[in-house]
């Protein structure tokens, strides 16, 4: 089984910046993709930023040139470091992560959420 708990996440002003964080644990063969997904109130659930084990990144266009992934290896963790944040990027952030827990199985495993309110 593998878990993912996040922290980071909080209340903030227009303008400022966060960081998430993402540790994965459990039985890990090793990672496809780690990821951030969001969730505002009346809408779905929506990409916003994956790293891929090859260190590939996309993100949406709507964080592009404000949000950065990143990811420490040796920790199992993933990062989201977002800067300029605006009252639109209010949200539950979900961290995302495609797992091999053996050599040819995979599975995909959700953070419980972590609230980010950008608010005066």
């Amino acid at each position: 089984q593998v878990q993912l708990v996040e922290s980071g996440g909080g209340l903030v002003q227009p303008g400022g910046s966060l960081r998430l964080s993402c540790a994965a644990s459990g039985t890990i063969f090793s990672f496809i993709t780690m990821g951030w997904y969001r969730q505002a109130p009346g809408k779905e659930r929506e990409l916003v930023a994956r790293i891929t084990n090859g260190d590939k990144s996309n993100y949406a266009d709507s964080v592009k040139g404000r949000f950065t992934i990143s990811r420490d290896n040796a920790q199992n963790t993933v990062y989201l470091q977002m800067n300029s944040l605006s009252p639109e990027d209010t949200a539950v952030y979900y961290c995302n992560a495609q797992i091999y827990y053996k050599t040819y199985n995979w599975a995909d495993y959700w953070g419980q959420g972590t609230q980010v309110t950008v608010s005066p």
